[in-house]
């Protein structure tokens, strides 16, 4: 069983920058980031593989960069340039050769 634990939401202006960072309890093959906004369905942000190829929704792209450091089983967001868009409940997923996990969804909120 893997323990995914995130860290790095909050409140900011329109254009400003955060950092999330999601930490797993063991060794994983692909990780990444969804969100959900208010009333909308979950959709995937960012994904990288065990060997650093990354894929971005067409929205965030040039905006926000994920990065992993395989050594501390760790993924991270770079969110830059945020809109009030950005807005949402960002989870952080991890998949194993045999299962699927999910953080406990950190707060992102992008005041205009």
């Amino acid at each position: 069983q893997v323990q995914l634990v995130e860290s790095g939401g909050g409140l900011v202006q329109a254009g400003g920058s955060l950092r999330l960072s999601c930490a797993a309890s063991g060794s994983i093959n692909a990780m990444g980031w969804y969100r959900q906004a208010p009333g909308k369905q979950r959709e995937l942000v960012a994904t990288i593989s065990r060997g650093g190829s990354t894929n971005a929704v067409d929205s965030v792209k040039g905006r926000f960069i994920i990065s992993r450091d395989n050594a501390k089983n760790t993924v991270y967001l770079q969110m830059n340039s945020l809109k009030p868009e950005d807005t949402a409940v960002y989870y952080c997923f991890a998949q194993t050769y045999s299962s699927d996990y999910w953080g406990q969804g950190t707060q992102v909120t992008v005041s205009s």
